[in-house]
């Protein structure tokens, strides 16, 4: 039954995909104006890198939203990701209202690299495969300014030298 529990948390990750109002886009440097109102989110596939930002920023984001990235490398790179110093995300201990979560791999249930919050910026962070699955959430109550993280590509190969 291991399995059938799997399959279900992959179905619910992708419907989580689809209803936050992410899609697959071949050419957005930018994704923080170009969602409708009231959605955010995208699979950002750029053959160079890229950025993309919390909602309004750098502006206050919006209440009660959650928001899905998910960023893909080309076969056999991986993606290093750096949060801008500019940022803004309301506190809470342990992250329990608004935060920024990151995961190692394409799904909602990959391994969790971290879970941010507050005024400080997340640290550097490297995939260490081609995905990384990222997730913002605000609630209701306090809002802030947000983020904006930038991301290129490095090749596996040198991840797995630099290792050994």
């Amino acid at each position: 039954m291991v399995h059938g529990n799997r399959f279900l948390h992959v179905v619910a990750g992708l419907l989580m995909l689809g209803l936050s109002g992410a899609t697959k886009k071949e050419a957005v440097k930018n994704n923080s104006g170009v969602q409708p109102a009231g959605q955010c989110g995208t699979w950002v596939k750029e053959p160079e890198g890229g950025l993309f930002t919390s909602p309004n920023y750098p502006n206050k984001y919006p209440p009660e939203r959650e928001c899905i990235y998910i960023i893909e490398a080309p076969p056999r790179q991986c993606i290093d990701l750096f949060f801008d110093e500019k940022y803004s995300i309301e506190p809470s201990w342990e992250c329990k209202f608004d935060h920024i979560e990151v995961r190692d791999g394409p799904f909602g249930f990959s391994p969790i690299i971290g879970r941010y919050c507050g005024q400080q910026n997340p640290p550097y962070i490297r995939s260490s495969g081609r995905y990384l699955w990222i997730k913002f959430v605000a609630d209701g109550e306090l809002e802030a300014m947000g983020f904006s993280a930038s991301y290129n590509f490095t090749a596996e190969f040198w991840i797995r030298v630099s290792l050994k």
